[in-house]
């Protein structure tokens, strides 16, 4: 079950600071979990610490909250439980109060206060043990950090409050309106530029934020803001990037041990630090939930070879007991959360050339990762075929993955996939006691 919250608990974001602090007691002011990060960031451990407290903050929304928003309120997955708030989420009739969108608002805003922290108070760091390399791979991954939370929020929830100073008290949270959509992804892009200007050059890891982790996600940014050029440049970048590759057969990546070659950013776990998120889609007798289950339109187009092909490999089980196994290390919950794959580039890169006329170049593209996947090429000769086709490609390739349902509404079928016409729930509603609790917190329509 989800954790309940406290009225107060989006200012909670006060009280998380920092993950890696010691527990001692401290002026009433401050919890005994947590330390003022002037205090706390002071040499180059504590620099360390927090950015892996930063990392740590955004596995706890990718470990399960976030995709499950991505893809229940979608045709690919329905709900097979028992719990109101995924109810809710698979019907498209969302409340404020709903416990599973508000964890992840939460969770990402604690992300973003750890970023903030990191970007303040790193560069005030003199250690001789802290380079200047280093400090600027530290600084630069806050900057990626604080980007991908803020897209991710925007994506979801539309414009919202950019808090780009760390919380030190209730004061700090005052004053701050809701800035609109786009001026949140001007933030996201200002952050990128900052990013990728820090971060070092491609080195063999996969779960930290290097320059084309920065490029990456700008590529996506580009593409949700119909920036068709950009799109298609910075997501080439990746591409041309050796380090990447599709691998086959397509059930390779998420194989342990992971951080293969298909994979941009994946945030791993171990069995000290598990992701369960395989429990939400396993059936009872193999010891899970079962509460997310593919849906039998899903199904039919996974096993059928002219669609799914080789993703059928996502598939597991018979008859009416069909699960998911994406997320599949029951034994020791190790599964990573998929951020970015190569995969995601191509049809990119697919869609953002098709967008301007590029129509072969757009068929190739989506024909690479259709081949990965052992499916037939696909001939369609116009624009409007052709910008279907990758929607599909999308659907597929990502089925389990966060991107279905935000996909459908950058690109506005959600009314025409889903029959969901009233926009004003194709965002998702800010928490009930947030905008209680803040005056300057607008509520989006409908809600």
């Amino acid at each position: 079950m989800k954790k309940l919250y406290k009225p107060w608990s989006k200012l909670a974001v006060v009280f998380t600071l920092l993950s890696f602090t010691s527990c001692q007691k401290y002026l009433e002011e401050y919890p005994s979990n947590a330390l003022p990060a002037a205090s706390a960031i002071t040499d180059a451990g504590t620099a360390r610490a927090a950015i892996n407290g930063a990392y740590a903050r955004v596995q706890s929304y990718y470990a399960s909250s976030y995709p499950t928003l991505g893809t229940i309120t979608t045709d690919n997955v329905v709900f097979n439980g028992t719990l109101s708030q995924y109810l809710q989420l698979d019907q498209n009739a969302v409340t404020p109060d709903n416990a599973i969108t508000l964890d992840v608002y939460q969770s990402i805003y604690r992300a973003v206060n750890t970023a903030n922290s990191i970007i303040t108070y790193v560069p005030q760091v003199s250690d001789p043990n802290l380079s200047a390399t280093e400090k600027n791979t530290i600084v630069g991954e806050a900057y990626f950090i604080r980007a991908l939370g803020y897209f991710d929020l925007a994506r979801g929830w539309g414009g919202v409050q950019l808090q780009l100073k760390p919380t030190l008290n209730l004061d700090d949270l005052k004053g701050i309106k809701r800035s609109t959509l786009e001026q949140t992804y001007d933030q996201v892009l200002a952050d990128l530029i900052k990013a990728e200007e820090l971060l070092p050059e491609d080195a063999a890891t996969r779960n930290r934020a290097q320059k084309s982790v920065a490029r990456a996600l700008r590529a996506r940014l580009h593409l949700y803001r119909k920036q068709w050029a950009d799109a298609e440049t910075y997501a080439s970048q990746v591409i041309d990037n050796r380090k990447y590759s599709l691998v086959k057969p397509y059930k390779n990546f998420f194989t342990s041990p992971f951080l293969s070659q298909e994979s941009v950013f994946e945030l791993s776990f171990s069995i000290n630090n598990r992701n369960s998120y395989w429990n939400l889609w396993y059936p009872s007798s193999l010891g899970g939930q079962y509460t997310l289950k593919p849906s039998p339109t899903l199904i039919a187009k996974l096993t059928n070879p002219n669609q799914g092909g080789s993703r059928s490999a996502l598939l597991a089980g018979t008859g009416n007991n069909v699960y998911g196994v994406l997320y599949n290390t029951s034994s020791t919950s190790t599964d990573p959360a998929y951020l970015i794959r190569i995969a995601e580039l191509y049809l990119i890169r697919a869609e953002a050339r098709a967008q301007q006329n590029k129509l072969s170049q757009a068929l190739s593209d989506l024909n690479t990762v259709r081949a990965r996947a052992d499916v037939p090429a696909s001939t369609v000769a116009t624009q409007a075929e052709l910008l279907l086709a990758i929607e599909e490609e999308n659907n597929l390739e990502f089925a389990f993955e966060a991107h279905r349902w935000f996909d459908l509404v950058r690109t506005g079928r959600v009314g025409a996939v889903l029959g969901l016409t009233n926009t004003n729930y194709w965002v998702f509603p800010f928490p009930y006691q947030d905008v209680l609790s803040d005056p300057d917190l607008e509520q989006n329509p409908g809600y």
